[in-house]
């Protein structure tokens, strides 16, 4: 077996063939991963900022830092190795700050993302992640998968009631689609879903500014009470609720990626951008499962153009990263969270069916699966770690009642 990919998935051997490998289906799937990570995350670095008393253009440096530094790692990773590697901002560390940034100076605040993105980068130079990934059945990172993803699939039905004209025409055409061009359904569902909200007017425009990203630099000072309360939880948190769900969905989609290598780029880039403001990179979770999903691509080989379209999306949006943000928060929110759950339903499909695949390992799946779609968090840890730590405590659990 390749480290790379598991048998029966054929990666092009260089950057040349993206030419022939590009497809509209990929490159929607990456458009609708940018549309829904940013959409979700942008708001609450915004909320984080104006708690910490943070002016528009540290804001604007803090996402447009951020979407620079992700952006450019994952699209030059996927585009050279034909990996889908998609890179992220952390979203739990982001809802971390909304709360933790206040009464810290920020000069104290850029020292402690200083301090995670080191110890990142440590982690990964160090080889600590491949074995942690090798020791984690197939069947319990499906089932993390399809646990994660399960309430954006619900979201389509719950987003009913608040939006019926516009969520029910995207199903609708979704179901068309699927029907008649099951490749493009994603991307008709979006331009149909953005010209609805355009003439039902509700997509307000008239409060943007398009002004342009100014990269502000920041000096940083590192103090014991920044490390403590900002530095070490958002490493833990990266790593916990990010990282290691994002190189399970990989793993769960059937590739074989250089884990250490991946999470130490990741460290590195963040320390490159941590002056400007930006709190963490991380591996992608749900903008992963879009992007190495059926709907990117049938061939899994060729799905990673999903993953640069979408790194070099958000290198486009960094240079008016402060106004996309405002411009995300007057999207309806019914509008995104349907769009996700429509284009994550192949992928709940199949992290469903591989979990459930194996009579020995399905219950311990299903413990996985139930964890982790409950959404609970402890400690400031995502329900995707523990759901992944209830799996392997059953799995653990289970075969040591069969050896016995």
């Amino acid at each position: 077996m390749s480290d790379a990919t598991q048998p029966g998935i054929t990666l092009p051997s260089d950057s040349h063939h993206a030419r022939r490998d590009i497809s509209a289906s990929a490159i929607a799937a990456g458009v609708v991963a940018v549309l829904v990570s940013f959409g979700g995350t942008a708001v609450l670095m915004v909320q984080a900022g104006h708690a910490a008393g943070l002016d528009a253009a540290r804001i604007g440096s803090w996402i447009g830092s951020l979407s620079l530094a992700f952006g450019l790692g994952g699209a030059f990773y996927s585009l050279r190795t034909g990996l889908p590697i998609v890179m992220a901002w952390s979203t739990p560390g982001a809802a971390l700050l909304v709360t933790a940034l206040v009464g810290v100076p920020f000069n104290e605040a850029i020292g402690a993302y200083i301090l995670a993105a080191g110890l990142t980068l440590a982690c990964g130079l160090f080889g600590w992640i491949d074995p942690i990934l090798r020791r984690i059945p197939g069947e319990i990172a499906a089932a993390m998968l399809a646990g994660v993803l399960l309430n954006f699939g619900m979201g389509i039905f719950s987003n009913v009631a608040r939006q019926p004209g516009l969520v029910l025409a995207m199903c609708v055409t979704y179901l068309l689609c699927r029907r008649w061009a099951p490749r493009y359904a994603v991307l008709l569902v979006m331009v149909v879903a953005i010209a609805l909200a355009f003439a039902l007017d509700l997509i307000q425009l008239n409060l943007l500014d398009w002004s342009l990203t100014q990269f502000v630099w920041t000096t940083p000072e590192f103090s014991a009470q920044a490390a403590v309360s900002l530095g070490i939880p958002l490493f833990v948190v990266a790593m916990a609720s990010q990282n290691l769900p994002g190189l399970a969905i990989l793993q769960a989609a059937g590739y074989r990626p250089p884990a250490s290598r991946i999470v130490a780029a990741t460290g590195l880039l963040g320390l490159l951008a941590a002056p400007f403001g930006a709190h963490s990179v991380t591996m992608g979770a749900i903008s992963a499962a879009i992007c190495t999903g059926p709907e990117a691509h049938p061939d899994p080989a060729k799905r990673y153009i999903a993953a640069a379209t979408y790194g070099l999306g958000y290198v486009a949006l960094s240079v008016v990263a402060g106004a996309v943000a405002v411009f995300f928060q007057a999207l309806p929110a019914a509008l995104l969270a349907a769009l996700a759950g429509l284009a994550l339903l192949g992928t709940i499909m199949g992290g469903m069916s591989a979990a459930m695949v194996n009579p020995q390992r399905r219950e311990a799946a299903l413990i996985t699966l139930l964890a982790t779609a409950s959404g609970f968090s402890f400690w400031g840890i995502g329900s995707a770690f523990w759901g992944l730590v209830a799996g392997l405590l059953a799995h653990a659990a289970f075969e040591l009642r069969r050896r016995k």
